[in-house]
């Protein structure tokens, strides 16, 4: 068996199998009337009845849900667990699992103080200076219970309920135990992955499991234990319209892709460390996330590589979203993207956008993918380059080369690696606005005219293509390679090489020792064949 070479040989000839999935999912499960106080006052005036809205009346309702816990607990045998500062919820949560006998059951319950956000009572007065009692939002550190359950479709999960009005709930799911039960119940062999699948006889079927993990599924699940578990609500309540509703707090979605072996795995990680720590500058950033990024743009744009042991994880940050690449258990290449707020990609919160969120986390993935791999593929020939740096002639138009050293063809480029990956493409004005960046001018100082010769020009050379009825232009799979080509050898090989060879000072680099001998050398030989002026 050959040994992978670069980031491109490893992807093309030694992935297995390749699975997308959702992973990890945590939602926010509320009463969409009760978020606000003027919702709150409503419901406890005109749906309870209470003369004035007061945090004193919320207190009945919570004794009882509480009650409600108790007994449940105490009716089904279900262990109750307090957990401890500072203890990993999950590693309890593995151990019982682990020893449940049933298919599907209530495992256990968990119990903690946390944060969270509730409603209180602050007094306010009239201009007649009498005092009444006015609902505000505020925070406090209130029980919260977490229901930890196994589902015959889903397998484990957790809801975890806050112990005080408006009884907001946290639902977390993991789409690879979903897939896992699934692939049971199909009937279809596979050999898992602590989280994930290593192998499986059907790659097709379970890419399909996979897809089909919709919205209406993990909103039956959690309509199904609601009526299971202990309610805050009443059945009048819910009859009057308080019913919980589901938004996405984050959402991770996983590439895995196993390798034939471990070795091919190191080789990946080796050449992605080596070749891609920029990728958390902003510039590189829109690439993955297809957003464009200003100087305005508020967030955290980064690369780091972390080490654990000896394995290490390529971690890429963007406002509140993360992307993390890592070799799991030694056996496959996982890429994740965590997406924290959806509004950073203009995404509704609501359950329902889950396939459009899908859509943007498995392009990232693949996004990232794509350009670990373009930025360590060789690029194009002779006739590419060609191509490129001379001058064109099609159809009668005549476009001018572009060569590496002019620095209006370098801003050029590295305008297209901007626009790459937007769906929209660019315009006219879209991209004279970063081309007057690049080369230090104001926009004001590029007029249109000039721009649209240079958008002709990049047209001509196959390196754009424009958006039929449209003023709008796309970046070519062409124009991308060369772009990046073009520009990283002139800011990483050219630019600093030829400083080593040329600065004053520079003769102790041991770029610039080896040429001083080779032209020694070369001198030497010269003089031995007499060929000497």
């Amino acid at each position: 068996m050959s040994v992978p070479q670069n980031i491109s040989d490893v992807l093309k000839d030694h992935v297995v199998l390749e699975v997308e999935c959702i992973d990890r999912m945590y939602l926010n499960v509320y009463v969409p009337q009760l978020q606000w106080a003027r919702g709150v006052a409503t419901f406890l005036r005109y749906h309870l009845g209470y003369t004035f809205a007061s945090s004193a009346v919320m207190a009945p309702i919570t004794k009882v849900f509480i009650r409600s816990i108790d007994r449940f607990v105490e009716e089904h045998d279900v262990p109750m667990i307090p957990f401890q500062k500072g203890q990993r919820k999950d590693d309890i949560a593995k151990d019982h699992f682990s020893r449940f006998p049933h298919h599907e059951g209530v495992v256990f319950v968990g119990k903690a103080q946390e944060k969270a956000p509730v409603f209180r009572t602050e007094k306010r007065r009239d201009p007649n200076g009498m005092t009444y009692p006015w609902i505000v939002r505020s925070t406090a550190m209130v029980n919260q219970y977490y229901f930890y359950c196994l589902d015959e479709d889903f397998g484990p999960f957790f809801l975890k309920f806050c112990s005080y009005f408006p009884y907001t709930a946290k639902l977390c799911i993991n789409g690879h135990e979903y897939l896992k039960r699934q692939l049971d119940k199909a009937g279809v062999s596979y050999e898992a992955l602590d989280n994930g699948i290593l192998a499986c006889k059907d790659p097709d079927q379970l890419q399909n499991i996979c897809n089909r993990l919709t919205p209406a599924k993990i909103d039956k699940l959690l309509r199904k234990w609601l009526a299971k578990l202990p309610h805050p609500f009443t059945s009048h309540d819910r009859r009057a319209g308080y019913r919980y509703d589901v938004s996405i707090l984050q959402a991770e979605f996983s590439l895995t892709q196993v390798l034939d072996r471990p070795l091919s795995g190191r080789i990946f990680f080796e050449e992605v460390i080596r070749e891609n720590l920029d990728l958390g500058r902003p510039d590189r950033v829109q690439l993955i996330f297809d957003r464009r990024v200003r100087k305005t743009t508020p967030g955290r744009f980064r690369t780091r590589v972390l080490t654990n042991g000896v394995t290490p994880s390529l971690h890429i940050d963007y406002k509140a979203s993360h992307v993390k690449q890592y070799h799991k258990e030694g056996r496959a290449l996982r890429t994740e993207t965590t997406i924290n707020n959806t509004r950073d990609f203009g995404i509704g919160k609501r359950l329902k956008n889950l396939p459009q969120l899908r859509k943007i986390g498995n392009n990232a993935n693949r996004r990232l993918l794509n350009v670990q791999r373009l930025s360590h593929d060789p690029m194009a020939g002779e006739d590419a380059l060609h191509h490129v740096t001379c001058p064109i002639t099609v159809d009668g138009q005549r476009a001018s080369a572009m060569r590496l050293n002019d620095p209006t063809v370098l801003a050029l480029l590295t305008a297209l690696l901007v626009f790459r990956l937007l769906p929209r493409g660019f315009s006219n004005c879209e991209l004279r606005e970063h081309y007057a960046q690049l080369l230090g001018l104001s926009t004001s100082d590029i007029t249109p005219g000039r721009m649209t010769y240079q958008l002709r020009r990049l047209r001509l050379h196959r390196l754009i293509i424009r958006q039929r009825g449209t003023h709008r232009y796309h970046v070519t799979d062409f124009g991308f390679r060369i772009a990046l080509f073009f520009t990283r050898t002139h800011a990483r090989l050219l630019r600093p090489g030829l400083a080593h060879l040329t600065a004053t000072g520079s003769s102790q680099h041991p770029l610039a020792r080896a040429f001083h001998a080779l032209n020694c050398k070369i001198d030497a030989f010269m003089q031995q064949q007499q060929l000497a002026a």
